[in-house]
């Protein structure tokens, strides 16, 4: 038994992470299930975490039926009500940061900061979520026949099925839950099979509150199960209206059809391809610490890093060589050293799409001036650790048109505002976007119809980032869905028009005649 340098094992003691991990619960029941045991091995250093056992499809029958009793009562408790529960999981992941914190780090492999951040961003939006359950507004509408009032409100739509991809373990969920908790509907998580514990530990913490509120059982549902045991028929399955996932654009397409076939509901974040659009105009200092995170924060394993910087041709030189020189100043190690600034990629495959691309780039005609080489010896035993890697390409090669889930930094020369928005926009994803420019008119341009077709767009920040409060989505193939902040919580709510006669005659609308009756 290795030395616990960083006091893991207290962290999964307090979350209640046990060698043998339960896949399934109802919120306030955990079952015994009987599939078979997933490992969860660190990134960081390939020692094994804990053990899943994980789901079966029989498991998920008796979740589906509990969870459809219980939104027959959680819709009609006030929606205030359903929000004061809300802001008590809040509460309790604050008492809960650190340790689940330092889980996520350890188990996913993004450094401890951006780990507390993460559950610092489920805070945030429990936060939101407890404003948003006394908002949930339609409007009235004025109506052409006498003695009539229109308006819209909003319904629960019932079971909300959120499938969470590896690199957000925990945060995702919470976009999709805790807002179609306060809308009156129940929940039922999938994980990404890389990062199992961390569901379960949100499972853990937030147990106890919905014991003490007598929260219906199957209103907080988890399902810990690879495809193997529950796959397209969680898709196919009609008792679910809606499927929110966020993963890949492969993925994405995949479930699209299959719960598109049924004329289901999804939302669905995908893949980005995000680019930063870096003016002569712009702050050099600003561009290059946010070209810096965007590119290598999560070592590049977000759906929001930066992919690609566009950089006027009259500094393109003069900003790469302070790119690279920045560059020689990370610092690649545990997640858990508080000196580490990129941790792990997820796993070996990921290792292998690292080298993958740059094969590519070099084929495609780019050229790699910067790092790329994957570490070896017992510090990065886990054979998971990369050198951020910079190559200088063209818009067009196949490979930049492509998401690379890696740290990856593609350098691309431009002459003018529209030469970069033209070339900005020709990739098939549309997630977020940055220009760095102090020029009214570049930004006013970038944010305009004619800008960027992102569904995020900023201006002298990173592409990467993303406040709770505002709705998190793209276009094209990142899926055009929206989660978390704004007006989001529509999706996870049925429309419905209402019109009242409150007088003593039936008026047709249109000015229609249809006079059936004798007088």
């Amino acid at each position: 038994m290795r030395k616990d340098k960083y006091n893991i094992q207290e962290a999964l003691k307090m979350l209640g992470i046990k060698e043998v991990n339960p896949g399934a619960t109802t919120g306030t029941e955990w079952f015994d299930t009987q599939g078979d045991n997933i490992e969860s091995h660190s990134p960081a250093d390939g020692q094994l975490i804990g053990k899943i056992k994980q789901g079966t499809l029989d498991d998920y029958e008796k979740i589906i039926a509990r969870a459809q009793e219980a939104f027959k009562i959680w819709r009609m408790i006030p929606a205030p009500k359903r929000g004061e529960i809300v802001r008590q999981i809040g509460n309790e992941l604050r008492k809960y940061k650190e340790p689940l914190g330092k889980l996520l780090s350890y188990e996913m492999g993004k450094i401890y900061q951006e780990g507390l951040g993460e559950v610092q961003e489920m805070i945030d939006i429990a936060d939101f979520a407890v404003g948003q359950s006394r908002q949930l507004y339609g409007f009235t509408m004025h109506s052409e026949r006498k003695n009539h009032r229109m308006y819209d409100q909003y319904h629960p739509l019932g079971i909300v099925g959120v499938i969470t991809a590896f690199n957000f373990p925990t945060a995702v969920w919470s976009w999709n839950a805790l807002i179609a908790l306060i809308a009156g509907n129940v929940v039922l998580w999938k994980p990404s099979s890389k990062v199992m514990l961390c569901s379960i530990a949100v499972h853990n913490i937030i147990q106890k509150v919905l014991k003490e509120n007598n929260v219906p059982e199957g209103t907080v549902n988890l399902i810990a199960a690879s495809s193997k045991y529950v796959g397209d028929d969680f898709l196919a399955d009609k008792r679910i209206p809606l499927v929110s996932v966020t993963g890949s654009i492969p993925v994405g397409k995949r479930v699209a059809k299959i719960v598109g076939e049924r004329l289901g509901k999804t939302i669905l974040e995908l893949g980005g391809n995000n680019a930063i659009i870096i003016s002569q105009y712009g702050n050099k200092e600003m561009a290059l610490r946010a070209s810096m995170f965007g590119a290598i924060a999560t070592a590049g394993q977000r759906c929001t890093s930066t992919r690609r910087l566009l950089i006027h041709d009259c500094m393109y030189d003069l900003f790469k060589d302070k790119l690279m020189k920045a560059y020689e100043q990370i610092r690649v190690g545990h997640p858990l050293d508080e000196n580490t600034v990129v941790g792990p990629l997820i796993d070996k495959k990921a290792v292998d799409a690292f080298k993958d691309a740059q094969q590519a780039i070099r084929d495609q005609g780019g050229k790699i001036i910067y790092g790329g080489k994957v570490y070896e010896g017992e510090k990065f035993e886990s054979g998971c650790y990369v050198q951020p890697c910079i190559a200088e390409v063209e818009n067009h090669y196949p490979i930049v048109q492509e998401e690379t889930f890696a740290p990856i930094l593609y350098l691309i020369r431009y002459k003018n505002i529209e030469d970069a928005i033209e070339m900005h926009n020709a990739v098939p994803q549309g997630l977020s976007s940055a220009i760095f420019s102090k020029n009214i008119h570049e930004t006013e341009k970038f944010l305009s119809h004619e800008g960027s077709d992102c569904g995020i767009a900023n201006v002298n920040i990173a592409t990467n980032g993303a406040e709770i409060g505002g709705a998190f989505g793209g276009e094209k193939e990142t899926g055009g869905g929206r989660e978390s902040g704004s007006d989001a919580w529509k999706a996870y709510m049925r429309r419905q028009t209402n019109t009242i006669n409150y007088g003593m005659e039936l008026p047709l609308a249109q000015g229609i005649k249809f006079d059936v009756f004798d007088d």
